[in-house]
């Protein structure tokens, strides 16, 4: 299928290195700025979406619910999203991905203002797709990406999330504000900022991701594969399972860990005395912690090595859980301490399993072997957020923390058993 794309202008890109690293370029900056976007959208859920479900609800046992149909609505838009980007694109599917986030954001705002519970469980699974498109939109930068330049250019789309995402929680008093201004609760305002983030970081995809970044690099993929070995040029393009098995645990693992512990943060600061500035205060510096480090992060992936940065983030996660177990509930100094060493272990992971996932996938099947691997993250993600407030509601916070470390810490015998060799450069298919 050609895609749009001609066989003279892919020659163009193999010939000329240099307009297909200005394509590259051009990318990682519509990326940018479709994450800043972004980020903006998916903190509304993670800083209020608990509390919001708290108090319709009018019970903590399941505040995590939330947050766990969002992550699930994530891993069913995962698929969707890494399926139509396959087939049509990053640009269409990441659009529409974010496109649909927005509407369910929307749905929520409503749901606040009727108190209507059954749409606001609706609505979270809709605004999961947001949440989908923003960690699928790391992999748009990679694909034109050559192996030492991967991490380096996830890390350039998650920290760029960092503005939005960091912006959110800090703008909870004020858009709470302007939420009862106009006649829905003070808790749904977060979300007026994020059905229009969603919106925007959709049409910035849909109008500026030209060409399409997935299909320039499967067709090149193609043509110098057909100039090797024409007598295969039209075999299935393989992936490297061992790799991708590798890359999706650390993944899996640090998402869970990350949102279960996250999740239950802003109750457990709540039953403290703490108020909502509080709370957006140590929500956006875990948020931070998630992605401002990561241009060090992915320097530090592509040089020192993908299986030594998973096991750095495996732990962190333990001393991010230990923080959180042993941090007195009235101090917030120690609450950002333990929230921050999460933000930071997930960012290790994430980047250190994604980068592993990118080395062990041809563009040919790509994209919809990475949405099939962000559906077992979104998954793991669900699962944390749902059991967590029922974990906390049956024990404690703190045994909800030091679960998590300890958790995080299966990654480090994993890894090596999983890595005895460097996944980086291993050929695929095997």
């Amino acid at each position: 299928m050609n895609k749009g794309l001609s066989d003279s202008d892919i020659q163009a890109y193999i010939d000329d290195p240099a307009k297909k690293e200005a394509l590259y370029k051009k990318t990682l900056w519509i990326v940018v700025l479709s994450q800043i976007f972004g980020g903006a959208g998916l903190a509304a859920g993670i800083t209020v979406g608990a509390l919001l479900a708290n108090d319709l609800l009018g019970t903590e046992g399941y505040a995590g619910l939330p947050i766990g149909l969002l992550t699930f609505g994530s891993a069913m838009a995962a698929y969707t999203v890494g399926r139509s980007s396959q087939r049509f694109g990053r640009r269409l599917g990441l659009s529409g991905g974010f496109l649909t986030g927005g509407l369910g954001a929307i749905g929520v705002i409503s749901a606040a203002a009727f108190e209507n519970i059954p749409l606001l469980f609706l609505s979270f699974l809709i605004y999961g797709a947001g949440t989908a498109s923003n960690l699928q939109a790391r992999y748009a930068g990679t694909d034109l990406a050559g192996k030492d330049q991967r991490a380096k250019a996830v890390s350039i789309a998650l920290v760029s999330t960092t503005f939005g995402a960091v912006a959110g929680p800090n703008l909870v008093g004020v858009m709470g504000e302007f939420a009862v201004m106009v006649g829905v609760p003070a808790l749904a305002g977060p979300f007026i900022l994020a059905a229009a983030a969603y919106v925007l970081a959709g049409i910035v995809l849909f109008l500026f991701l030209k060409p399409d970044p997935l299909l320039v690099a499967e067709k090149i993929a193609a043509v110098e594969k057909a100039s090797i070995d024409p007598a295969h040029s039209g075999d299935v393009l393989q992936y490297n399972r061992r790799g991708v098995v590798i890359g999706a645990a650390v993944m899996v693992t640090a998402q869970i860990v990350m949102v279960a512990v996250m999740t239950m943060t802003p109750v457990h600061m709540g039953a403290h005395g703490h108020g909502l500035e509080a709370v957006g205060l140590v929500i956006s510096l875990h948020i931070a912690a998630m992605y401002l480090p990561s241009l060090v992060t992915g320097v530090l992936v592509d040089r020192v090595g993908r299986g030594k940065m998973a096991i750095a983030a495996g732990v962190t996660l333990l001393l991010a859980g230990l923080g959180g177990a042993l941090a007195p509930g009235e101090s917030l100094f120690w609450m950002v301490v333990a929230l921050v060493l999460l933000g930071l272990g997930w960012n290790f992971g994430l980047i250190s399993g994604t980068s592993m996932l990118v080395d062990s996938t041809e563009p040919a099947v790509r994209a919809k072997t990475q949405g099939a691997v962000d559906v077992l993250v979104a998954l793991s993600g669900a699962a944390g957020g749902i059991l967590s407030g029922m974990v906390v509601a049956g024990t404690s916070y703190a045994f909800l923390s030091i679960a998590g470390g300890i958790l995080a810490l299966l990654l480090l015998p994993a890894v090596y058993w999983m890595n005895r060799g460097s996944v980086h450069g291993i050929e695929l298919g095997k």
